[in-house]
C-alpha cells in the first residue's frame, strides 16, 4: 500500500514540473533569439556620419512635406534632433535603438543615439523614426547633459499625433519640445518614446 501510494502521488507532481520546465526553456530561447536579432540589426544600423546625415535630412524633408505643422515648428526651433530609423524588437521584454543627427541652421552639429527598454504585450520587429524639435534654449541645453537626456525627465516633451498636427499652429504650440514620430505611412500613434535615453555619440 505504501509503495502504491508513493507512485501514485509522485506522478502528478513530476509531470507539471517537466511541462513548466519545457515552457520556460522555449520562452527563454525565443527571447534570446529576438535579442540576438535585435543586436545584429542595431550593429548594421550604425552608419557613418555622412550617410546618417543624408538619411536624417531626407527624413526631415519628407516629414515637412507631409506635415505642414512640423515645418512651421522646425523653422522656429532652436535645434532639431532627427532619428531617421529606429529598430524596436521584443518578445514580452523588448528594446529599441537608433542613431540620429542634431541640426542647427540646417547643418549637422552632432550625433546621438536613442535607446530604451519596454515590457508588455509585444512581439516582433518594428522600424520607425522621429524628429525632436527643441523650441527653447533651456530645452536644448538639457540635451547636452553629460549623463544623457531621458524623455520624461526634465523639459516637457509632447508627441504630436495626426489630430494635433492637423489643428496646431505656432500660436497654440507653447511647450519646450515637440516630437513627431513617423513611419512608412506618415505620423504614427502608439509608439512610446517615454523613458528612452538620448546620448551623444562620436562619429
Amino acid at each position: 500500500m505504501k509503495l502504491g501510494l508513493t507512485v501514485s502521488t509522485a506522478l502528478p507532481t513530476a509531470v507539471p514540473r517537466v511541462f513548466v520546465s519545457k515552457i520556460w526553456r522555449a520562452w527563454l530561447g525565443a527571447t534570446m533569439s529576438v535579442f540576438l536579432a535585435f543586436s545584429a540589426s542595431s550593429a548594421v544600423a550604425a552608419e557613418d556620419a555622412a550617410q546618417l546625415s543624408k538619411d536624417a535630412h531626407a527624413a526631415l524633408q519628407s516629414l515637412y512635406a507631409d506635415v505642414p505643422a512640423a515645418k512651421s515648428l522646425g523653422d522656429k526651433a532652436k535645434a532639431i534632433l532627427v532619428f531617421p530609423s529606429i529598430t524596436k524588437a521584443g518578445l514580452v521584454i523588448g528594446g529599441q535603438y537608433g542613431e540620429g543627427v542634431l541640426m542647427r541652421g540646417g547643418k549637422a552639429v552632432g550625433y546621438y543615439s536613442t535607446a530604451g527598454a519596454s515590457y508588455g504585450l509585444q512581439a516582433g520587429v518594428q522600424k520607425y523614426g522621429y524628429a525632436m524639435m527643441f523650441m527653447t534654449d533651456a530645452a536644448f541645453q538639457a540635451l547636452d547633459k553629460a549623463e544623457g537626456f531621458e524623455v520624461g525627465i526634465g523639459p516637457t516633451v509632447v508627441v504630436v499625433d495626426e489630430g494635433m498636427a492637423r489643428n496646431a499652429t505656432t500660436a497654440t504650440l507653447k511647450e519646450d519640445i515637440y516630437a513627431f514620430v513617423f513611419g512608412q505611412k506618415g505620423l504614427m500613434a502608439g509608439i512610446g518614446i517615454q523613458g528612452t535615453k538620448i546620448t551623444k555619440i562620436t562619429k
